[in-house]
C-alpha cells in the first residue's frame, strides 16, 4: 500500500475498499479509520493538513472522541478522499443498494408471475445459458422483514438466548469479525418483537435478553475497532439492563464500557466505568462480576502506576471469585473464572514492572503461565492474548526463548482470529522485539508482528 508524500492530497483509494476500513467508514468511528491510517505510515501531522483539522483534534479523535457534526464527516471525507456514500454522508454512486436476484418479484400477489420468471432463470443457469454478474453476488439481496408475531411467549425469548449463547461462543473462539454482522443482524429481528403483545414477566425478559445482545452486539463491535459502535450498543444494553432490573447485567455492562476505554488508553474514564460496574454487581449480589470488577479495576490502577491500590484490588477480586466458586452465574459473566483471575493478575505485575521491574516480572510470568495452563482451545482469543503478553515478559526479562517461541505462537493465533483488538495488543510484544534487534530470530519475530497489523 502507497501513501503519497505530505505535498500530495491523496492516499490511496484502495484503502477505503478495505472490509475493516469499510465498516469503519460505514459507523463513522474516525478513531478506527485514523488508526488505520497510521499503520500504513500516514501520520496525524499528514492527517491533519488533509483534512484540515489540528493535530490536537487528531489526537483527540484517536483518543475515542466521536466526530459528530455532518460539515466536519463532509470535510474529512473530501480531505482524504473517501466516497461520501461509504459514510452515509449523501448519495452517490458508490453507496451500496441492494440488488434484486433474477428471480425477485416485489409484488407478491402475482405468485404465478413469480414462479414463471424462476423457473425461466433456473432453466438457463442449469443449460448454461445463463450464469449471473459475478460483480453484482457481493451484494446483498433486496432485503424483506419476517413477520413478526402478533403474541409472543416466553419460549420466543428463550430462543433468543440461545442465539445469543451461539453467537457468544463463535466470538471467544474465532473473534468479533467473524459474527458480528451476524449479532446485529439477529438484533434487528429481536428488537422488532417488543411490537408484540405479551405478559409482563415476558415482556421484561425479553428487554433482559435485548440487553445481552446488545451487550455482544458492543463487545464484537470492540474487538473489530468499531469503538463508536461499540459504545452505542453498550449504551443501550445499559439502558435496557436497568429496565429489565438486571443489576447483574447492568455491571457486566459496565465492566465491558471499561474495557472499551482501558485499550483506548482512556485509564481513568476505564476506572469510572469499572467502579459504577461495583454498584450495580454489589446490588446484584454476585460475587463473581464483583471478582470481574475488582480485577479490572487493578488493571487500571496498575497502568496509573499505583501498586498498592493495584494489588489492594486484586486481592479483593480473588476473595470474591473464592466466594462465587460454587454459585451457579449468568451467561454473561459465566466466563469470569480462575484463569481470568491468573490473567488480569499476570497483567497487573506485568504493568507494575514498568516501575518495579525486579519485584513483578517474574510474579506476571507466574500467572500468565498458570492462565495459559487452564485454557481449552475453544478460548483462542484468550490465548492469543495471555501468550501475547506472556512473551512481552520474558523477552523483558531476558528469556529470548520461550519469548520468541511464545511470541511466534501468538503471531500464528492471531492470523487465525478476526479480532482487531489482538492486533492492536501485539504492539508491546513488536517493541520489546525490536529492543532485542541484535538476536535474530527476535528480528524475525519483529518483522511477523508488522506484517500482521499492517495486513
Amino acid at each position: 500500500m502507497n501513501v503519497s508524500n505530505v505535498n500530495a492530497r491523496e492516499v490511496d483509494p484502495a484503502l477505503w475498499e478495505r472490509p475493516q476500513m469499510r465498516q469503519a467508514l460505514a459507523a463513522r468511528d474516525m478513531a478506527t479509520v485514523y488508526r488505520l491510517l497510521q499503520r500504513i505510515g500516514v501520520s496525524q501531522r499528514h492527517i491533519a493538513a488533509l483534512t484540515a483539522q489540528s493535530q490536537s483534534e487528531i489526537s483527540e479523535i484517536l483518543k475515542g472522541r466521536q466526530v459528530m457534526a455532518y460539515d466536519v464527516l463532509g470535510r474529512i471525507a473530501d480531505g482524504l478522499g473517501i466516497p461520501r456514500g461509504y459514510m452515509g454522508l449523501a448519495y452517490d454512486a458508490s453507496c451500496t443498494t441492494p440488488v434484486p436476484a433474477a428471480a425477485d418479484q416485489r409484488d407478491d400477489s402475482n405468485e404465478d408471475e413469480q414462479v414463471r420468471r424462476l423457473l425461466a432463470h433456473a432453466a438457463q443457469v442449469t443449460i448454461g445459458a445463463a450464469s449471473g454478474n459475478a460483480e453484482e453476488w457481493i451484494e446483498p439481496v433486496t432485503p424483506t422483514e419476517t413477520p413478526v408475531p402478533h403474541r409472543i411467549g416466553m419460549a420466543d425469548v428463550e430462543q433468543i438466548e440461545t442465539v445469543t449463547r451461539t453467537l457468544r461462543a463463535l466470538d471467544y473462539r474465532h473473534g468479533g469479525g467473524v459474527c458480528r454482522d451476524a449479532v446485529v443482524a439477529q438484533l434487528a429481528w429481536s428488537q422488532r418483537l417488543l411490537r408484540a403483545s405479551c405478559p409482563e414477566s415476558v415482556t421484561l425478559r425479553l428487554h433482559q435478553a435485548l440487553a445481552d445482545q446488545h451487550n455482544l452486539a458492543g463487545w464484537t463491535s470492540f474487538d473489530v475497532g468499531l469503538y463508536g459502535s461499540a459504545r452505542s450498543h453498550l449504551a443501550r444494553a445499559l439502558e435496557q439492563a436497568k429496565h429489565a432490573r438486571n443489576s447483574s447485567l447492568a455491571a457486566n455492562v459496565l465492566y465491558r464500557m471499561g474495557r472499551v476505554h482501558l485499550h483506548c488508553d482512556r485509564i481513568l474514564d476505564a476506572l469510572r466505568f469499572f467502579q459504577l460496574g461495583q454498584i450495580c454487581a454489589q446490588d446484584a449480589s454476585c460475587e463473581r462480576t464483583v471478582a470481574m470488577l475488582f480485577a479490572n479495576e487493578a488493571w487500571a490502577y496498575a497502568l496509573l502506576g499505583d501498586s498498592d491500590l493495584a494489588l489492594k484490588s486484586i486481592n479483593r477480586a480473588a476473595d470474591e471469585l473464592a466466594r462465587a466458586r460454587d454459585r451457579e452465574s449468568p451467561a454473561w459473566v459465566s466466563f469470569f473464572g480462575a484463569a481470568d483471575l491468573d490473567a488480569t493478575s499476570g497483567m497487573v505485575h506485568a504493568d507494575l514492572a514498568e516501575t518495579h521491574l525486579d519485584t513483578h516480572l517474574g510474579i506476571a510470568e507466574r500467572f500468565l503461565t498458570d492462565a495459559l495452563g487452564q485454557r481449552d482451545p475453544s478460548m483462542a482469543r484468550s490465548r492469543a492474548f495471555e501468550l501475547t503478553a506472556l512473551a512481552t515478559v520474558q523477552l523483558r526479562a531476558g528469556d529470548m526463548t520461550a519469548g520468541i517461541a511464545n511470541g511466534n505462537e501468538a503471531v500464528t493465533l492471531a492470523t487465525e482470529i478476526r479480532s482487531m483488538r489482538i492486533t492492536d495488543r501485539l504492539a508491546p510484544l513488536q517493541a520489546v522485539a525490536m529492543m532485542r534487534a541484535h538476536a535474530g530470530d527476535a528480528q524475525d519475530l519483529a518483522r511477523r508482528i508488522s506484517v500482521v497489523r499492517a495486513a
